[in-house]
């Protein structure tokens, strides 16, 4: 609610109101000609001190010379006093009238009509929020126009106007007194307005309703919750609450709890809400009411305009009564004389700073605020365009402080259009924050003194202030709106960042970023922006977070224009930066800014920055965030033209040698790169097929040497496009459109799905949620079982087209490669379990089983047919049929590899497709029980042929596989193996055997295993077993080193002894020269174990020798080699004995010195199995 003051008068308003149709109306100024607010437009101060005032019309002019000859006491005139002061209201001459009065009181002739008018607050302000009508007939005392402030007749002296001076101060107190008891007047008529109309806001028949339904409760009034929020803003005070009446205090902007009477109720203040809950709702006796001594009627009991001529005459003071008076005024004189200096003061340097305002814009001078004088003939005019031309600077504060000026802000001054104003009423004007504008200047004290402003300016400079520099003017200069804030921000933290420490200076970022959304400068936002990316020299993962969460809030805040023309430059210059935190950086911005940057610059700028960044960063991490950041834009990018560039982008990224960026592809980049394909409709006729034919190409090249890490690449982007495909296949299903959400869902099976390498691989994630996914599924599984593929495009491409092509690949990948067949093994495993059991079943596995036609014809190598020799067999064992592991899945692998192995063996074929599948399985423990079980079936079949092949798989399956199966089942296997009238087969034990000895702690088994090797090696039946003897020396070969120190001393070393000094006599150079090679690779690999001295110098040596003499004959390349060897042992065994037996001895690792370890080693590695040129390596130096 504004002030209300009384006194506020404006000649040429009213006389315009009361005479719309008289002459003046053609002197007054345009600003003049309409009718202003209701409450009037308010006049400086000032315009009230002048001397001299223009009447409106010349009638006025007379009777004011005749009033002034009869205060003037002429002979020669002599008017009623009476028809004076009827001629001066009636005129609206109210400071002459009251002067009149004033003087007349003094007098003792006090007359009835001016105290009757002066003690009326009726006469002093509108009742109406309208101006008067034309017709309408005021009486003397018509309506006034308030002045600017309630100290505006204090400003008048009328000892000037007194015939008597020495009655100077008796004359102000008395004018004091009457303006004091006017505007307390003023106040309680307002307030009891106010009370009047909050009551009167509900209806009648509202509260009848309200009262006999008590049930329905009446709505709150607006003063009943002014009041109630006071107590409740009180009570939370009282009680420590203070961060909650804050809150309360900021949720009620609009209400003052600092002051009971802003409540607008005019009754005293209520107890505190602890009387009110203590009372329990009873109702209080109300403090006793006191009375204002001069209350005036309340005009609001009479209608329209119309005021009653005779107003209840002032109750008689006491003489008591009446010196409290005396001293309350006496006081109040001398607050309002103190305020009145100081706020000339405020006029006057407001006045100077207006004209240095003006004179810097070069704006013709304003209308000065002059104490002396004002302009007579437009004095509203010429106020009211001071007052804008004032509020149009924000640089000059405001000086209204409620109670004595009342020159209004921008929003009060805007509403009178001035004279002088050129700008349209239409053009919006900008609003500095309402609090800023509305904080009242504060006041200071001022001294009774009359120094000079040099003598004071000298004085104050004494002060140690500082305001030549740049600090020290920031420091002075306090800024009161919102743009000067942040134009002291941006000049500001350019000198304040720098000196903050490294490690907080992420706290410095909002106060960056607020300032660069909201600075009017685009360089100084440009700056500050250049100072948020090289806030922190090598900012951290959290730094680079905080970071990126404000450039989205900026990106947000500002919109996409701004981002593109302020943000993404800054990224640009960073781009090739020397650390690659500030790179990463970058890379990660531009991600996070993909949604709020326009859609060209997404598909133009961004993505060239970023393919830049992945071709020529050189750290991992960067090129990381680049993919991911990539990921992103393919979520946004919606130009159909950038898919090559995608796609070229993928097969990029796909060939890094960094694991953790082709990990990034494969979870961030190709998910977001199929989805943009999905809704492209190319995912399964562009995407897809483009890969199957990068790997056809590759598998055609490497005929004599695959590629494996591209053939992984290409298969693992395949394998993320799996989950896109079959959402694709349920997204464009017959039923798709049945799906429905409501109604009894059932969960999907945890184990339904594979587990997802990220969450955008997720199919419901993909579909949209796990409920439309369960849906859809349900009726993918009917579809399927029931009603076929009918119309149903995407899925019979995937059964006719993609899987016969998968299964073309597969065949022709070379089947040695366990890394192939682990890709594709896996690929299919995930394909399988993504597409469902019902597929699996009814689609792939029967194509799968129309190429691998188990008979011996289809292993006829001569006639090209052999398909079960190829990879097909290992991956469909193992990628197709181990998708689920139900009795009757387990059943199906069975028999599927025991026919395999059937085959093989019955037809002479190659078992490397066998050994795969065995090496595949084995790795998991999941699957040894079932390996177990096929391989007994090859254990007790009729056939020796099927038979050896079982007893050379026992060697795959072993590794991995727990000691108690191997002594409960394989042992046992082998034992039986071993006791058939085959001598292959029994060969064929022998690694599996060594196996054991290589991997089994337990003592027992490792008895029994060395009982049937010595068997093996003693039993007489065995001594012309060439081809045994050679499987026992290169088994020993084998897991002597890693074969337990006991048994390799007392077992393997003893015989091979006897193996090399029996292959001496041996008559057939064929079988000696190839014992002798397989005990050279034997003893060349446990020369590197550690041998005691005892069994070196019994049987390691010796054995040496016995082989030396073989190689003079055989190969004498070989013969150097170990003449050499030998050489070192005796070395060593000498060394030993002389060092007392210290230290480890190690063939290798000689005494005779690190380049006898180096040259000997490097000798080794260039030894090939023929042996040829090797003499030569070995020769001395010439």
């Amino acid at each position: 609610m504004a002030s209300v003051n009384p006194f506020n008068l404006s000649d040429s308003e009213e006389e315009a109101e009361r005479r719309p149709n008289e002459s003046v109306d053609t002197e007054r100024s345009p600003s003049d000609g309409a009718p202003g607010p209701p409450l009037g437009n308010p006049e400086p101060p000032t315009l009230l001190l002048s001397s001299t005032r223009t009447s409106p019309s010349g009638d006025g002019i007379a009777v004011s010379a005749a009033a002034t000859s009869a205060m003037a006491g002429s002979a020669d005139t002599r008017v009623s006093v009476d028809v004076i002061a009827a001629q001066l209201l009636r005129d609206q001459y109210i400071l002459t009238a009251l002067e009149l009065h004033t003087e007349l009181l003094e007098a003792g002739r006090e007359l009835p009509r001016l105290r009757d008018y002066f003690s009326n607050p009726g006469n002093f302000e509108r009742q109406s929020g309208t101006p008067p009508a034309k017709d309408q007939v005021l009486g003397p005392g018509g309506p006034l126009n308030r002045a600017g402030s309630i100290s505006t007749l204090d400003s008048l002296d009328f000892a000037r106007y007194s015939d008597d001076g020495n009655r100077e101060t008796d004359e102000r107190v008395a004018v004091l007194e009457f303006e004091l008891r006017k505007a307390k007047e003023t106040i309680q008529a307002l307030r009891a307005n106010l009370t009047q109309a909050a009551e009167s806001e509900v209806p009648s028949q509202e509260r009848k309703n309200f009262k006999s339904s008590p049930e329905i409760q009446e709505p709150i009034r607006p003063l009943e919750k002014r009041a109630l929020n006071f107590l409740v803003n009180e009570y939370l005070l009282k009680n420590e609450y203070k961060l909650s009446a804050i809150t309360f205090s900021d949720e009620n902007d609009d209400q003052d709890f600092e002051l009971w009477d802003d409540v607008g109720l005019n009754i005293p203040k209520p107890p505190d809400l602890l009387q009110l809950y203590r009372n329990c709702g009873t109702p209080l006796p109300s403090p006793q009411d006191t009375v204002d001594v001069s209350v005036g009627v309340d005009f609001g009991d009479f209608p329209g305009n119309c005021f009653p001529q005779d107003p209840p005459k002032k109750p008689d003071l006491s003489q008591q009564q009446q010196a409290e008076m005396v001293e309350e005024l006496e006081y109040q004189i001398s607050l309002l004389n103190n305020e009145k200096q100081s706020l000339a003061e405020q006029i006057k340097k407001l006045q100077s700073e207006i004209q240095t305002l003006k004179r810097s814009v070069s704006s013709p001078p304003p209308a000065t605020l002059d104490l002396g004088s004002q302009n007579p003939t437009n004095p509203s005019s010429s106020s009211s365009s001071a007052i804008a031309s004032c509020t149009d600077h924000h640089s000059v504060p405001p000086t209204d402080n409620g109670q004595y000026l009342d020159i209004r802000g921008v929003s009060d001054a805007e509403t009178v259009p001035s004279s002088n104003s050129t700008q349209s009423p239409s053009q919006p004007h900008p609003q500095p924050h309402n609090k800023l504008r509305s904080r009242p200047p504060v006041q200071f004290d001022q001294p009774n003194r009359k120094l000079s402003p040099a003598f004071q300016q000298a004085l104050l400079s004494f002060c140690r202030m500082c305001s030549d520099s740049r600090l020290g003017a920031e420091v002075s200069r306090i800024a009161d709106s919102e743009e000067s804030v942040m134009l002291m921000l941006g000049r500001c933290l350019p000198h304040i960042v720098p000196n903050v420490l490294l490690a907080k200076r992420e706290e410095l970022i909002p106060l960056i970023l607020c300032t660069a959304c909201l600075h009017p400068e685009p360089k100084e936002r440009d700056q500050l922006l250049h100072i948020l990316f090289n806030l922190i020299k090598r900012p951290d993962d959290e730094q680079r977070q905080m970071i990126l969460t404000g450039c989205v809030a900026f990106a947000r805040h500002v919109g996409p224009t701004r981002v593109e023309a302020e943000l993404l430059p800054q990224c640009w210059e960073q781009i090739n930066h020397k650390y690659p935190e500030r790179r990463l950086l970058v890379a990660e911005s531009c991600g996070a800014l993909a949604p709020y940057l326009p859609k060209e610059i997404r598909s133009s700028l961004v993505l060239s920055m970023l393919q830049q960044m992945l071709t020529e960063d050189k750290a991992d991490m960067v090129r990381e965030a680049v993919v991911k950041s990539l990921g992103i834009i393919m979520g946004y990018i919606d130009d159909p033209d950038k898919y090559s560039q995608g796609f070229e982008l993928m097969l990029l990224s796909l060939g890094d040698p960094s694991e953790r960026v082709v990990s990034a592809v494969q979870q961030v980049f190709i998910p977001a790169f199929a989805a943009w394909t999905t809704e492209l409709g190319i995912l399964h006729t562009a995407l897809i097929p483009s890969l199957l034919a990068r790997i056809e190409k590759l598998l055609m090249q490497g005929e004599h040497g695959l590629d494996e890490h591209k053939l992984h690449m290409f298969l693992s982007a395949l394998q993320s496009l799996i989950p896109p495909l079959f959402a694709v296949v349920l997204q464009n299903a017959p039923f798709t459109s049945r799906a429905k959400l409501h109604g009894d869902i059932p969960a999907i099976e945890v184990t339904r799905f594979p587990r997802p390498v990220s969450p955008l691989q997720d199919v419901a994630t993909i579909i949209g949620s796990r409920e439309m996914l369960s849906a859809l599924l349900l009726l993918y599984d009917h579809q399927l079982e029931h009603e076929g593929t009918t119309g149903w495009d995407s899925l019979l491409w995937v059964v006719n087209q993609l899987l016969p092509q998968l299964i073309e690949i597969v065949g022709r990948i070379n089947v040695t490669s366990s890394t192939c067949v682990h890709e594709f093994s896996r690929f299919f495993w995930r394909f399988c379990r993504t597409f469902g059991k019902i597929f699996t079943n009814t689609k792939v596995k029967p194509q799968f089983q129309e190429i691998l036609r188990l008979s011996e014809e289809n292993v006829d190598v001569s006639a090209g047919n052999d398909i079960l020799t190829k990879a097909t067999v290992p991956i469909y064992a193992t990628g197709v049929l181990t998708c689920y592991n139900q009795d009757e899945d387990r059943k199906l692998l069975v028999g599927f590899l025991e026919d395999v192995m059937t085959t093989l063996s019955l037809s002479h074929a190659p078992l490397d497709s066998l050994k795969a599948s065995f090496v595949e399985l084995g790795a998991n423990p999941v699957y040894h029980e079932l390996l177990l079980t096929v391989l007994w079936y090859g254990v007790v079949h009729t056939s020796a042929l099927v038979r050896c092949t079982a007893a050379r798989m026992f060697e795959l399956v072993l590794r991995g596989m727990s000691e108690a199966l191997v002594d409960r089942r394989a042992a046992p296997a082998l034992i039986t193996l071993c006791s058939g009238p085959e001598f292959s087969v029994r060969i064929s034990t022998i690694p599996a055997f060594g196996t054991i000895m290589e991997t089994v702690t337990q003592k027992e088994l490792l008895e029994r295993v060395k009982m049937q090797l010595a068997s093996f090696l003693e039993d007489p039946q065995y001594q012309d077993q060439h081809s045994l003897h050679m499987e026992i020396i290169r088994t020993f070969g084998r897991v002597g080193p890693n074969a337990e120190p006991r048994f390799r001393d007392e077992f393997v070393l003893p015989h091979l002894h006897k193996l090399a000094l029996a292959n001496n006599s041996q008559a057939v150079e064929s079988k000696r020269i190839d014992i002798a090679t397989q005990l050279f690779e034997a003893y060349s690999a446990l020369s590197c174990c550690f041998i005691s001295e005892e069994v070196m110098v019994n049987h390691f040596l010796p054995g040496l020798r016995c082989l030396r003499a073989d190689m003079e004959q055989l190969s004498p390349e070989h013969e150097v080699i170990l003449s050499s060897m030998i050489k070192e042992c005796e070395i060593k065994v000498e060394n030993r004995g002389m060092a007392d037996a210290q230290g480890s001895v190690s063939i290798a690792s000689s005494l005779v010195g690190e380049d006898a370890k180096t040259k000997f080693l490097s000798k080794m590695g260039q030894l090939t199995t023929s042996g040829a040129m090797l003499a030569n390596v070995f020769q001395r130096k010439k």
